[in-house]
């Protein structure tokens, strides 16, 4: 699949299985800035750094409705929805980014936001990516 403009409802792990649910409009982009650890918060804390689900759709409300019906649900039914795709919880952004670079840039933001200028640093954009793999699920609408 070819990357369209849209919205996405993803999920996010970490090794121990901690798992994030959000929305964007740039899956590479938000993806990238959660294993950089580019914005404190919960996934920075946690170390959720794998992408392991997402559902794609073209509009912005069926995208939000999703993903507060996701963040409603008990883990098991989480844990259930990721192991339906994939039950070996591959990380599926896996060779969008350059690995060596990628660890850089976490230990930059990582002292940046224990400082407290992360605000102050201007977000690094991704290298471009030409595909990713198919979404899970995708939205006719």
């Amino acid at each position: 699949m070819w990357l369209q403009k849209g919205y996405y409802v993803y999920i996010m792990s970490s090794q121990r299985r901690v798992l994030y649910t959000g929305v964007t409009n740039d899956l590479v982009e938000r993806t990238f800035q959660h294993k950089t650890g580019a914005v404190a918060g919960f996934t920075s804390k946690y170390k959720a750094t794998q992408l392991v689900y997402y559902e794609s759709y073209v509009d912005v409300r069926n995208a939000i409705r999703r993903e507060k019906e996701i963040k409603g649900w008990l883990r098991q039914k989480k844990v259930a929805l990721i192991e339906r795709a994939d039950p070996k919880w591959k990380d599926l952004s896996l060779g969008w980014f350059n690995r060596q670079s990628d660890e850089k840039l976490r230990k930059m933001f990582a002292s940046l936001n224990r400082v407290g200028n992360a605000s102050t640093l201007q977000v690094l954009r991704p290298r471009s990516v030409a595909r990713l793999p198919r979404a899970a699920q995708d939205d006719k609408s």
